[in-house]
């Protein structure tokens, strides 16, 4: 059975490659004509691993193509992944599952909504990868991914094709509280790399402000009752500075090439959580407001 990849960004690109590379059968799902012409004048995607590209002519299709779609990886921005899905919604099988790879808390809840009688499998992964070229992807840095319902219901035999494809993973029944500590991770990661303007290891020269954010991250975390996820933040925080060093972060990429960020889906979200709950969280609301300046100044958009 086909995949379909909607969203060819990072690590759309990095999941469609490595598919193809292990035989599984893939199509891209691009938005537009102009897209697809571009796409095929290029070949196909390039995945650059280990200082080596390889080419891969995967088939690509529009939204608007005709053929069925049966497992859909949505690997678009947060703030897309509603639109995209609303797409292609007619084109979704009886049995369709979708396996929503977006940052944050939030999207995943709307593309739901938006397609009831589909299963929506959620997805956080700590693989890295950048884009370095048009349809070309660079994988960055070796994670994991895990996937889970939340409902907690029980995992799909297409896990056996991520296996082949050299994806490492687990099915998990606490995936909410994977979702909640990559929110985390991300709030205190993310915004610091585009306010310093830096590198992730770079933060390793602020450990007073990343610290304090964790603990007010944490404080979040345990209100909202994710008390696991709240559990040596800090820690984990400081591991992924030191093992994705010479990474810019998912934010600071897109304020770098003039893209909207996931501040939505991120900052704001945590935010948002945080004062309903009665919390003040005054470090993460400077925060919150500092990025914003930035991306206003910048011209982007701040929501």
């Amino acid at each position: 059975m086909s995949w379909h990849i909607l969203g060819a960004g990072s690590l759309g690109s990095l999941w469609a490659t490595r598919l193809s590379r292990a035989g599984v059968p893939v199509r891209l799902v691009l938005r537009n004509r102009a897209r697809l012409a571009a796409y095929q004048a290029a070949g196909g995607l390039t995945l650059v691993e280990d200082d080596q590209a390889n080419l891969y002519p995967i088939v690509a299709e529009t939204a608007d193509a005709s053929t069925p779609i049966r497992r859909l990886l949505v690997a678009c921005k947060a703030y897309d992944a509603e639109a995209a899905v609303a797409s292609i919604a007619s084109r979704l099988s009886a049995e369709a599952e979708l396996i929503l790879l977006q940052n944050g808390i939030g999207s995943q809840q709307e593309v739901a909504a938006r397609v009831p009688r589909a299963r929506c499998i959620l997805a956080s992964s700590t693989e890295g990868a950048f884009r370095d070229g048009a349809f070309r992807v660079v994988f960055a840095g070796r994670g994991h991914t895990w996937l889970g319902t939340s409902d907690e219901s029980h995992a799909p035999a297409w896990l056996d094709d991520l296996t082949r494809a050299g994806i490492p993973h687990d099915w998990t029944t606490d995936i909410l509280t994977r979702l909640w500590r990559k929110l985390a991770l991300n709030c205190a990661i993310n915004p610091l790399t585009v306010l310093h303007d830096c590198r992730n290891g770079e933060l390793a020269n602020h450990p007073e402000q990343v610290a304090s954010l964790c603990a007010e991250l944490a404080e979040l975390l345990l209100t909202c009752g994710q008390t696991a996820a709240a559990e040596g933040l800090l820690d984990e925080v400081q591991r992924v500075i030191q093992s994705t060093a010479a990474n810019y972060s998912s934010m600071h990429q897109d304020v770098a090439q003039g893209r909207r960020t996931e501040i939505g889906y991120l900052l704001d979200r945590a935010c948002t959580e945080g004062h309903r709950r009665g919390l003040a969280l005054p470090r993460l609301t400077a925060l919150q407001a500092r990025l914003k300046e930035t991306l206003a100044l910048r011209g982007l958009p701040t929501d």
